[in-house]
């Protein structure tokens, strides 16, 4: 706690002191600030949230300075009252997140919050996402060193980010971890510097004190390390990259399912990735293995997205467009999963018999993921669980299936369309996103159509449509965006629930919003309805409820 006073005193008062010495060039000041305020009505058509505060806002600024090779900064956040689906944990207004740093000569310190990723990310990712409210930033020290040409090291312990609470409040867990990346062309910079094969080796150990959990039937592991190795390779229009983690027993609370639940069994994870693109055409071949990598700084229960130490990265689509993206969205599985996942990019060429003056860009992408193939091992002398797994061996059991295809077409100057078709299988038995709980089959028809009437004035329509013979059934969707360069913009959007089976909860979900941008600073209000979905971002979700009222939001930056 002293510690954290200390921090905090001192770049409050450095930051102040500096604001007048950086309009002489001295120093330079940086920052952004945002706000999202949600007025609620109550609807009960459509079961809408409806608080009895009625307004909700989330906010946040951050405050940077910086001044040769020092840098500090500071975040004031704000939840009052938080939106009605963000994550529990967030309340009040205050600061959660300040930091100081300094670098000279291949050395780098930062004392204080901070941000991370070792790899990939699967043995650790330290990351922030405002509008998940993710937040499990560090609070401790990081050094990183360049030691020597091509070498790169860096060391970090800390607790994470758990709530906030008019402040951040850390987890009572200590990380402790280790990364080293070693670049063999830069290293050898004389033979091989110019080489058409480039590669990079790297390695991590993580580990973790945490004695947050005296439950009285199992003896839990008060210290748990994680390690592995990556390599990154790349030879003319290849690339490849391939790493493996490896995590000791680490039990935890799992009530929903008594097969996991305080299972000890060490974990693994295994990510590959195949890649090859030229001018034109590119292709991506991705697998993924992981079994037992829920990584955390604590062993208590906790919410899904708090205290994680690693990411389990999703071998999907990120889908942009509202049903797509929405209603079944793919986030990995906590427990374990073999996955794969193949892109293609192809653009026929312009000026030929079949691409025509503007030529055509077509994707193709496959992706799947099932549960492994497990062998339960049950210790008949006491209450301990463990199992047995082979790497990529996959059982019958698919959690999802993605096959979409996507065609863009530059028809003239003025108009450009593009068409996509998916096929979804999602088993949300296992993927819990829906009430349904059950296996999904959808196809969904997506057409965008874009009118640039000329330099000021533009036109898009959208038009949606998923069918499915589960869960609530058929949807419709459809938007006109009206764009008045470079300040306004318009758009009206209805989402329709036609194939429902209950008759009353056919019901269009209407939104008009509106917006005002100028140099860094944008405006926008929204009016209307908003269904019950799921919002991801890199494969991890949190479930919107459904609302009724109005939204405001201002962004800006300096």
């Amino acid at each position: 706690m002293f510690l954290k006073k200390i921090i905090l005193i001192s770049t409050l008062v450095f930051l102040l002191s500096q604001v007048f010495f950086a309009q002489n060039n001295e120093g330079v000041i940086s920052g952004n600030f945002a706000t999202t305020i949600q007025l609620y009505n109550e609807d009960t058509i459509i079961n809408s949230a409806y608080p009895d505060h009625r307004l909700g806002a989330n906010s946040f600024a951050n405050l940077n300075f910086n001044k040769g090779n020092f840098s500090a900064g500071v975040r004031l956040e704000s939840y009052l009252n938080p939106l009605e689906g963000y994550p529990q944990g967030f309340n009040g207004s205050g600061l959660g997140y300040r930091y100081a740093n300094w670098n000279q000569d291949g050395l780098d310190v930062t004392v204080g919050n901070f941000y991370d990723q070792f790899g990939s990310g699967m043995i650790l990712r330290i990351w922030e996402s405002r509008d998940l409210g993710i937040d499990n930033a560090m609070d401790g020290l990081k050094v990183k060193y360049n030691p020597y040409k091509g070498i790169y090291v860096k060391g970090l312990i800390g607790k994470q980010r758990h709530t906030f609470n008019d402040g951040l409040n850390n987890g009572n867990g200590i990380v402790r971890g280790f990364d080293g990346e070693i670049n063999i062309n830069e290293l050898f910079d004389s033979t091989l510097l110019d080489s058409k094969l480039q590669v990079t080796i790297g390695g991590s150990f993580v580990s973790k004190f945490n004695d947050d959990n005296k439950t009285p039937d199992f003896i839990l592991p008060k210290n748990v390390g994680a390690y592995g190795g990556r390599i990154a390779a790349r030879y003319g229009k290849f690339r490849f990259f391939g790493e493996y983690i490896y995590k000791e027993n680490d039990p935890y609370a799992d009530p929903n399912f008594e097969d996991f639940n305080y299972i000890y069994k060490n974990g693994e994870g295994v990510l590959l990735n195949l890649g090859y693109s030229q001018k034109g055409f590119s292709v991506d071949l991705n697998a993924k293995h992981m079994d037992n990598m829920l990584w955390r700084s604590t062993n208590s229960t906790v919410q899904p997205t708090e205290l994680m130490i690693g990411f389990m990265p999703a071998l999907s689509t990120q889908h942009f467009y509202a049903l797509a993206g929405t209603l079944y969205p793919y986030a990995p599985n906590f427990r374990g999963e073999i996955a794969f996942q193949a892109d293609v990019l192809y653009k026929i060429p312009k000026k030929t018999k079949l691409g025509g003056k503007y030529g055509w860009d077509i994707g193709i992408n496959y992706a799947t993921a099932y549960a492994p193939e497990r062998n339960f091992l049950n210790d008949d002398s006491t209450s301990r669980k463990s199992y047995e797994t082979k790497l990529f061996n996959l059982s019958d059991s698919m959690f999802f299936q993605d096959i979409n295809i996507s065609v863009t077409k530059k028809i003239n100057k003025k108009l450009k369309l593009k068409l996509q078709y998916l096929n979804f299988v999602f088993d949300d038995r296992t993927v819990e996103v829906t009430e349904s709980k059950e296996l999904i089959f959808a196809d969904i028809a997506i057409a965008d159509f874009t009118w640039k009437i000329n330099e000021k004035h533009t036109l898009r329509f959208e038009a949606q449509n998923l069918w499915t013979k589960q869960d609530q059934g058929n949807w419709a969707y459809g938007l006109i965006e009206y764009t008045y360069s470079p300040h306004w913009f318009v758009a009206l959007l209805d989402q329709y629930n036609y194939g429902n089976s209950i008759e009353e909860k056919r019901v269009h979900y209407v939104m008009a919003s509106a917006g005002y941008i100028k140099g860094p600073h944008r405006f926008s209000v929204g009016y209307g309805r908003q269904r019950a979905g799921v919002f991801c971002v890199g494969g991890v979700c949190r479930l919107v409820p459904a609302s009724n009222g109005l939204t405001f939001t201002i962004t800006s930056s300096f």
